[in-house]
């Protein structure tokens, strides 16, 4: 199992202001941080986070608008100026490696790390670890752009300690084995797991959209996140303005984080027009029974639901 919480770096859309930085969330799962976009300045709130210069680390980038990847190459002369040496894994549209690579040819950066770069170029699993995986699923902006997944394997049942000493189970290494799903032999006698182990438990989705119109194809790739992260540019006022510009009001965020069974919904990506972005989470509150705003630096931690 694995303590996970979310730390946003960036919240607004488009236009920097006062109080929010451009696009970055941080995922912090156990000993790995997942960042999903890298909004221009987004290094000084890693920082300020103090999320760790040299954990292991993917990222992965929605879509290539400045807001969302201009920060990349900055970012990576931070970490290799303060010390990195771990691998940096990267995901995105095929321009992505060349906005990369041409960055790096012009500014002439040398880092002291290996960036490994995977194109993505169909939907699905994109990148999987021993007990969860992260898909992707195409967005419905004004250029290709994909929303992600985190999804957790199943755990384990609960090991019921009683019943195992009744049985004479000896502690220690067949513990671990039924616990993880083996039979074992007991003096002779066959002992299977599910006697003493319950049904396996769920592990935790967390769905981040990016930049996007709601969609049909959204609504079932988000089915029963824990915690939807999901744009709302504009209030409902603007809905003509959302469609023209492929972007999402806070009232449609939170129809499609209700109809996908979400069970718990973070606005971000707000426009500069709102100094106070109460008035989007007022109004996503009547659709949605548990909605959130991000803030930049906030965090919000993620438990198991069992």
């Amino acid at each position: 199992m694995a303590d996970m919480k979310i730390v946003f770096l960036g919240t607004s859309a488009a236009i920097p202001t006062e109080k929010r930085c451009l696009s970055s969330i941080v995922v912090k799962r156990g000993g790995e941080l997942l960042i999903f976009d890298a909004g221009e300045g987004m290094q000084k709130n890693f920082l300020q986070a103090k999320l760790g210069i040299n954990k292991k680390m993917k990222i992965f980038i929605t879509h290539m608008h400045i807001d969302h990847c201009l920060g990349l190459i900055g970012f990576f002369q931070t970490m290799s100026l303060l010390g990195r040496t771990k691998k940096i894994d990267i995901y995105g549209e095929p321009r992505l490696k060349e906005f990369i690579h041409e960055n790096f040819r012009i500014i002439n950066i040398g880092l002291a790390f290996e960036i490994v770069i995977h194109i993505i170029d169909k939907e699905g699993v994109i990148a999987s670890e021993d007990d969860y995986q992260i898909s992707c699923c195409k967005a419905d902006h004004s250029i290709h752009a994909y929303s992600f997944c985190i999804t957790e394997d199943p755990r384990p049942g609960v090991f019921n300690v009683e019943k195992a000493s009744k049985l004479s189970i000896p502690k220690g290494d067949l513990y671990r084995s039924l616990q993880h799903g083996e039979d074992v032999l007991v003096d002779g006698k066959l002992i299977k797991s599910n006697e003493v182990v319950g049904p396996n438990r769920k592990g935790r989705k967390i769905g981040v959209s990016g930049d996007t119109r709601p969609s049909p194809e959204l609504r079932d790739f988000f089915n029963s996140c824990d915690i939807l992260i999901f744009e709302s540019t504009y209030n409902h006022d603007y809905q003509t303005k959302a469609i023209e510009t492929f972007h999402s009001t806070s009232t449609e965020a939170a129809l499609l984080a209700k109809e996908s069974h979400c069970s718990k919904l973070i606005l971000t990506h707000f426009s500069s027009r709102y100094d106070d972005p109460n008035l989007l989470l007022d109004e996503a509150r009547t659709i949605h029974r548990n909605v959130d705003l991000a803030e930049d630096m906030k965090t919000f931690y993620v438990p198991y639901t069992e």
